[in-house]
């Protein structure tokens, strides 16, 4: 009778190829997990952008697309004062409301920091106005400003001063439409720098302490070095938001009155939806869209060189 040979089980992959497989998978489960959302994001996002890069080298009468024109669309912007100015008013309405917002947000921020009685139902309220809608925030502020109902000229008018009549000035208008800004988003920059500030370590402030520093030169020695990081990101992201603002804008003065309030985006609204030129008005928006990207790789590249020497 002859011998049977026992069947042999399939050899176990080495141990060594065993670990490598387990950490490729560890490696690409975070990517497998954000690829849902990447894919939505990609289709929300990606197609608006490729159609409107498309549509500012098209020709366009009432709607209708009249096939390609080349450059032409940005060279009309380009040789367009009014779009000029409109960058003009852009430039001034980011620079003003974001530096106020950063010094109050700050300036919170230092004081909500504090151990304080009642300190959660003051956040509370300091971040209550970002929790509305900027249409809701723009029609708010616009009946307080109306010169029949509002609020704001009784006010006035008790303290002694004429009625502003805010929104029939150019001067005026432009002062208010950065009030209605500073108001809504200065709770944005709070958060950020509050965040910051309570993750910062306390051993450099208590040596400061110990060695006789008051809190002036505290802050400005310790406290300012340590959290400019942080307050480089939140003003980078709030400039990146107000550059598109729209809706306050749109509903209090339509970019009026005049040209005193009229940002790139209501320009680009006006010309795309009252004008019907809709590839003129992509070319303004795509040439907002580089310009915005371009000061980003530039605070990219300044808040890693701060970082660069923050560690060194």
């Amino acid at each position: 009778m002859a011998a049977t040979t026992p069947a042999t089980s399939p050899a176990a992959p080495p141990r060594g190829r065993r670990d490598s497989e387990m950490r490729a998978r560890l490696l690409a489960s975070p990517y497998l997990l954000l690829a849902p959302a990447a894919i939505a994001l990609a289709a929300v996002a990606a197609y608006p952008v490729f159609y409107g890069i498309r549509a500012s080298f098209h020709r366009y009468r009432y709607g209708r697309d009249l096939g390609g024109n080349g450059l032409e669309n940005y060279r009309l912007a380009l040789h367009d004062d009014v779009f000029w100015k409109a960058l003009w008013t852009t430039a001034r309405y980011v620079a003003i409301a974001v530096s106020i917002e950063t010094l109050l947000g700050l300036a919170l921020a230092l004081l909500v920091a504090r151990e304080m009685r009642f300190g959660g139902v003051v956040r509370v309220g300091l971040i209550l106005p970002m929790t509305i809608a900027p249409v809701v925030v723009g029609v708010i502020w616009r009946l307080m400003y109306a010169s029949d109902i509002g609020v704001v000229n009784p006010i006035f008018s008790a303290l002694g001063f004429a009625d502003p009549n805010v929104l029939a000035h150019p001067g005026s208008a432009f002062i208010g439409v950065i009030v209605v800004d500073v108001w809504e988003w200065t709770p944005l920059l709070f958060l950020i720098i509050l965040a910051g500030l309570q993750s910062l370590p306390q051993e450099p402030l208590e040596a400061a302490r110990v060695d006789g520093a008051g809190p002036v030169r505290t802050f400005f020695d310790h406290t300012l070095p340590m959290l400019r990081p942080v307050l480089m990101v939140a003003v980078v992201l709030r400039v990146i938001d107000a550059i598109g603002t729209f809706d306050q804008i749109f509903v209090l003065t339509r970019g009026g009155p005049g040209t005193a309030t009229q940002l790139i985006s209501t320009y680009a609204y006006n010309t795309a939806f009252q004008f019907t030129q809709y590839g003129r008005a992509m070319a303004m928006v795509v040439a907002l869209m580089v310009l915005v990207l371009l000061l980003t790789l530039v605070a990219i590249r300044s808040m890693r060189r701060a970082a660069a020497r923050t560690a060194a």
